[in-house]
């Protein structure tokens, strides 16, 4: 295409017809507005290109996409690396509805791709445009997005935030990072212990100079006791063959196999694996980088920690060009989250004979033969001996090929962990599905065959509209069929409420469903809730708002899946405001001071950090506008605290003594409902709610301080300033 005609396309939109399908054929007529699309095949990377340049500047995508299942979309631009993640957004979508994303390509675009659905199959597109719009006009667009509470405050105001908040997780930040804030977190002196790391490493075709890159990178550590095991899996290139002779000639702590046949990365891996002789192995791809500190801060653990069994790091990538980019700074040790995707992954080092007692690499799971391999070390474990550092110990490669790019790079990969996930929790679950996004999964735990019985407890004052609105969405839209609604009447006084719950009452026998308490004191939360768990038959608890609204028909069977689990306590659900951001992904502690929900104001369609706003994950606290616990573990923690958390915090004091007294608390993205926030009872806006809410902060900083001060579900690098999981920076107050 000419310039004159690419400028022509960009004066009018790049519509959908301007791209070059690949792998994707026109289907039978759809609906009209609608055009019907099937991937040929099982082609593994269906995708529209465009070949043309565009100038950097800010851009918006209009699209609608319909299909079968839950996806995601992906649009990358090729600024000159190729097409890489680096360079990519994703964009998640809702069958039927136009999606429109605002983003800003940095340097002049050789190309683009369009990646609509991920793996075989139909689907549809309704409506798609692609356009330049002016930096005011985006910025003004993004702005309106990120007001704050629905009071007019303002959250973030800023391109840089925009970012920070709902791309990358403050990448934008990370050079500042890198300089300021990470040096003063490596540990200076050599670690007490002369244990030996044996850094394993399937080889197989490499770059060459990427090969050599990474083997310098292990001769470069500080900490001198390791050794370096290769098998290398009959590579073709004679120069890898070359440099790995040569390397195990130089150094006796290197240490090359040479297969006769290729066998693939399990093979290769346990091959590699057999060369290993010292106490600990840590996993090591053939063209990553470890920075020169990382083996030294892994020793540092194991001689704190005797019965350490498997310890793992933050990483970051390295682009084409070397840089270091897109930081992963993890939960600690977070069972549910693992299920979800392998969120562990580099640099993970695992005792040795913790692998030799599981068989080590497993052939079948290539592609996700690393994961597999991790959670049966978890189960032989039993969870047991799990440590992070959180530092960026491991630079990941971003290159051709390399699942350090987009997941469709490698889209078998998530059916292999899929397999390796159902193998190990066998009959404990229903189904493992891919979730949300490529190498993400959804596990459905079984309900049992005699299903308990929910109590839904729900408080109001009045508010007649409001609940009536929360109790029909649970009678209309709940597929789970034992529950009960325990509607509390805090002193309502407005005639028409009174009408409605008197008529509530006077139904109870037709519906089967809610019964209307009265609770005449002062408006007290906890004592509200605790006083009508004694009055409810249920062996689980639900504490629901009267400003909920029920989006999902399986929400409630979702969230029951989970909390009859015996290791797990509290289980929270994905919350949104009316207009589609979320209003509660779990609760991060010591944000503003106390605690703030995850993912806060984020559009409930985006990703959010590294997928977090779409996984089932372990939090330390939930909040209880929707929550389920069961009875039992409600009366062994003593429930709310009606004396000192009457309005403000009660569920993160109880969630938090929930987690202290041996149980996991969980957050599911499957249980969906829109939450209009304390609508009920108004804002804290006077001076004596204020008083109330700040002495309440007391009280939880007086009780949980430690706790408050370091979440194990989040990590010491990401600010506490606001919940966007933007890197800490040395202006944040930070611990």
């Amino acid at each position: 295409m000419c310039l004159l005609n690419t400028l022509k396309v960009m004066l009018r939109g790049v519509k959908l017809t301007d791209w070059t399908p690949v792998h994707i054929s026109v289907s039978t007529p759809e609906d009209p507005g609608w055009t019907r699309f099937s991937v040929d095949g099982d082609a593994q990377n269906p995708r529209f290109e465009f070949p043309f340049s565009l100038h950097a500047g800010w851009f918006i995508l209009e699209f609608s996409i319909r299909r079968n299942r839950e996806d995601v979309a992906k649009l990358y631009f090729d600024v000159g690396n190729g097409f890489n993640d680096a360079d990519s957004i994703s964009l998640t979508y809702r069958n039927h509805t136009v999606q429109k994303r605002f983003f800003r390509i940095p340097n002049r675009c050789v190309g683009l791709r369009f990646v609509p659905v991920h793996g075989c199959g139909e689907f549809a597109v309704g409506h798609f445009k692609l356009r330049r719009v002016p930096k005011r006009f985006a910025l003004k667009r993004i702005q309106a997005k990120l007001q704050g509470n629905g009071r007019g405050k303002v959250f973030v105001n800023s391109e840089q935030a925009y970012h920070s908040m709902f791309e990358t997780g403050g990448v934008s930040d990370y050079p500042a990072y890198i300089a300021e804030v990470e040096p003063d977190l490596i540990t200076g002196q050599l670690a007490p212990t002369r244990l030996v790391i044996s850094v394993l490493m399937p080889v197989y075709n490499p770059e060459p100079l990427f090969l050599q890159q990474a083997i310098e990178s292990v001769r470069a550590q500080t900490y001198p006791y390791w050794q370096l095991c290769i098998a290398d899996d009959h590579s073709s290139n004679g120069e890898v063959i070359r440099v790995l002779e040569e390397y195990a000639a130089l150094d006796s702590r290197i240490k090359v196999t040479f297969r006769d046949e290729n066998g693939h990365i399990s093979a290769a891996g346990n091959s590699a694996l057999s060369l290993c002789t010292g106490d600990f192995v840590a996993l090591m791809d053939h063209d990553d980088v470890l920075p020169p500190h990382a083996l030294n801060e892994m020793a540092h653990i194991i001689a704190k920690n005797p019965d350490v069994q498997i310890i793992y790091s933050d990483e970051d990538k390295l682009n084409l060009d070397g840089g270091r980019v897109h930081p992963h700074f993890k939960s600690d040790w977070n069972l549910d989250l693992l299920y979800s995707q392998n969120y562990i992954s580099h640099l993970g080092v695992y005792r040795r004979s913790l692998l030799v007692e599981v068989g080590g690499f497993r052939p079948g799971v290539e592609g996700a033969q690393d994961y597999d391999l991790l959670l049966r070390c978890v189960h032989a474990c039993g969870g047991k001996g799990i440590e992070h550092i959180p530092m960026v110990l491991y630079h990941w490669r971003v290159g051709t090929g390399s699942t350090a790019l987009g997941a469709d790079e490698k889209t078998y990969t998530t059916d292999a962990g899929i397999r390796a996930l159902r193998d190990v929790l066998g009959n404990a679950v229903e189904d493992v599905t891919q979730g949300r996004f490529p190498n993400t999964y959804r596990v459905r735990w079984k309900l049992p065959e005699e299903l308990p019985l929910v109590s839904l407890i729900m408080p109001t004052r009045n508010g007649t509209e409001m609940t009536r609105r929360a109790i029909d969405s649970i009678l209309e839209k709940t597929d789970y069929p034992k529950y009960e609604i325990l509607l509390v009447d805090n002193h309502s006084d407005d005639p028409q409420a009174l009408e409605y719950f008197a008529a509530l009452a006077e139904q109870r026998e037709g519906m089967g469903k809610v019964r209307v308490l009265r609770y005449p004191g002062a408006f007290n939360f906890s004592d509200i809730n605790n006083v009508a768990v004694s009055h409810a038959t249920g062996a689980v608890l639900g504490f629901v708002n009267n400003d909920i609204e029920v989006i999902n028909d399986d929400w409630l069977g979702e969230m029951v899946s989970h909390v009859v689990r015996k290791d797990v306590g509290c289980v929270g659900a994905k919350l949104y405001y009316p207009d589609g951001r979320l209003q509660h992904a779990g609760v991060v502690l010591g944000i503003l001071g106390v605690a703030e929900h995850s993912h806060k104001l984020l559009d409930g369609s985006l990703p959010g950090y590294f997928g977090r706003a779409h996984l089932v994950q372990n939090y330390s606290a939930v909040t209880a506008a929707c929550m389920l616990v069961r009875r039992e573990v409600f009366d062994m923690v003593g429930g709310f605290d009606a004396e000192n958390l009457t309005i403000a915090f009660n569920d993160v004091d109880f969630c938090l003594k929930v987690r202290d007294a041996g149980y996991r608390n969980v957050w599911t993205p499957y249980a969906e409902l829109y939450h209009y926030e304390s609508l009920s009872r108004g804002a804290d806006d006077t001076a004596a709610k204020k008083k109330r809410l700040k002495q309440e902060a007391i009280t939880m900083h007086e009780r949980w301080k430690d706790a408050l001060q370091n979440d194990p579900c989040y990590n010491r690098n990401l600010t506490l300033e606001n919940a966007s999981f933007s890197i800490y920076s040395k202006s944040d107050r930070f611990r």
